[in-house]
């Protein structure tokens, strides 16, 4: 069984939610909740959010499976919109500003459920 937790249009680059990602993928949902929690990032604030919610969500799917189970078993950050500005420089010119925004998705799924 799978859970999953989504968050739209977040305003931080994707670049910078994808290294955060990576770090916790395959890993222990325990594990990865207490690593975020380490991290003074924007993104890892994000990431443990979305990880909690998809263990409540699991866990309320299925009554019986046990937390200490579970695993993040996929991370997906997409690009969102970009939001386009511009600042002033010199010569009476224009040099743009690009706000770029994501979607992410986190999966949960039972480490004892795949073998």
């Amino acid at each position: 069984m799978v859970a999953v937790a989504k968050a739209k249009y977040i305003r931080i680059s994707p670049y910078k939610v994808r290294r955060i990602a990576n770090e916790i993928k395959n890993k222990n949902v325990t594990d990865a909740e207490a690593y975020l929690m380490c991290m003074t990032n924007k993104s890892a604030d994000i990431l443990k959010k979305l990880v909690h919610s998809a263990r409540s969500n699991y866990l309320n799917t299925n009554s019986s499976a046990s937390e200490e189970s579970l695993v993040v078993s996929n991370v997906l950050v997409d690009g969102g919109p970009t939001m386009k500005r511009y600042h002033p420089i010199s010569k009476g010119r224009a040099s743009k500003i690009l706000k770029r925004s994501c979607h992410i998705m986190v999966e949960v799924t039972d480490a004892e459920g795949d073998k």
